[in-house]
């Protein structure tokens, strides 16, 4: 009687198969090796801006790059990617090879796009590995010279007393002012009209005008001088505290407590990167951030430097994608929506 082997044999392909399966484990076990990192970076790394150039964050990402190069010791690369609210240039850092050469500068909208956007192609809070939160920018409550309200309370007090008569200048559903209108409306349990803008600047002009009755505007540095010229009030400011561009504005927390709305720039890179990468990338790019020259160049601009852990980082992103969830489908907030 002729026995047979019951196992199968292993073929060409199937060993082709093995072997390539066991070079690509090689090749991931000596990636997130110690030896590894402890030659990162070898050749130049390319930072993603997810935004067009000559934005705030164009500019904080051109004045901290070479500084972060001269750290390294290779050249840190700007490379623009701007589209769908920043979704075009996060998915390429989404997808790229886990070994901390391509980083990202995420825009405010990042922890906001996957509520207005299902179909991103990839997973905000697992695609990514936070570096560091490099700023934070918080919107600033303001009003026409010609409103009769003088303080956020005197705002939300002719609110309540003309339900949906006020209007509010937006730019976007999905923008950090509309955001922080909405929230503004939940905690101060109010009504208004968001009237839709082309952009800041002539959201802007309507409230100079007084074709809308308040704006809360993204950025303190562009409103500071209009307020410094008397042509408009700023009652109040999103951030927890008062900001140095504008020590004499009240945070909005201090009229509703627990109010906070900012925005905030951050360098991620790609989910898998070594530990020992990141917490490189963190300490080096931290040293820039907390230096007295770039918290100028930030103040000038209405943001505030930060410079955190990665995990401090992540709890924020966390929280944020959290916290904008919940205001945009208790309000119904869809993209192209105002």
């Amino acid at each position: 009687m002729t026995s047979h082997s019951s196992q199968t044999p292993i073929s060409f392909a199937n060993g082709r198969y093995c072997i390539t399966l066991l070079i690509a484990i090689c090749c991931f076990l000596w990636i997130q090796s110690p030896v590894f990192a402890a030659d990162y970076p070898t050749r130049p790394i390319r930072m993603i801006i997810p935004s067009g150039a000559g934005g705030i964050t164009d500019i904080i990402g051109r004045t901290i790059t070479p500084k972060i190069s001269e750290s390294l010791g290779q050249q840190v690369v700007i490379d623009n990617r701007p589209g769908a609210s920043g979704i075009v240039g996060s998915a390429i850092v989404a997808k790229a090879v886990p070994d901390g050469y391509t980083l990202l500068m995420v825009i405010p909208s990042h922890p906001v796009n996957p509520s207005l956007y299902p179909d991103i192609p990839y997973n905000t809070a697992e695609a990514f590995a936070p570096i560091t939160l490099v700023s934070a920018v918080a919107p600033v409550l303001i009003v026409g010279q010609q409103s009769p309200a003088r303080s956020v309370k005197e705002l939300i007090d002719l609110a309540k007393a003309k339900p949906k008569q006020l209007n509010h200048s937006s730019v976007g559903a999905g923008s950090m002012g509309s955001l922080a209108a909405e929230l503004l409306r939940v905690m101060a349990g109010i009504q208004f009209t968001q009237v839709a803008y082309k952009g800041a600047p002539q959201a802007l002009t309507a409230v100079i005008s007084g074709e809308v009755d308040f704006y809360l505007i993204g950025s303190a540095g562009t409103v500071s001088p209009q307020v410094k010229a008397g042509r408009i009030r700023a009652l109040g400011v999103g951030a927890k505290q008062r900001l140095s561009v504008l020590p004499d504005v009240p945070a909005i927390a201090e009229t509703l407590p627990g109010y906070e709305a900012r925005g905030w720039n951050g360098i991620l890179t790609t989910r898998g990167t070594p530990k020992a990468i990141i917490d490189r990338l963190n300490q080096e790019i931290v040293k820039v951030v907390r230096t007295a020259e770039f918290s100028h160049m930030l103040n000038s601009e209405g943001a505030t430097a930060v410079g955190n852990t990665p995990a401090e980082f992540e709890a924020i992103i966390r929280n944020d994608l959290q916290k904008w969830a919940k205001i945009i489908k208790e309000n119904g907030i869809q993209s192209g929506s105002h």
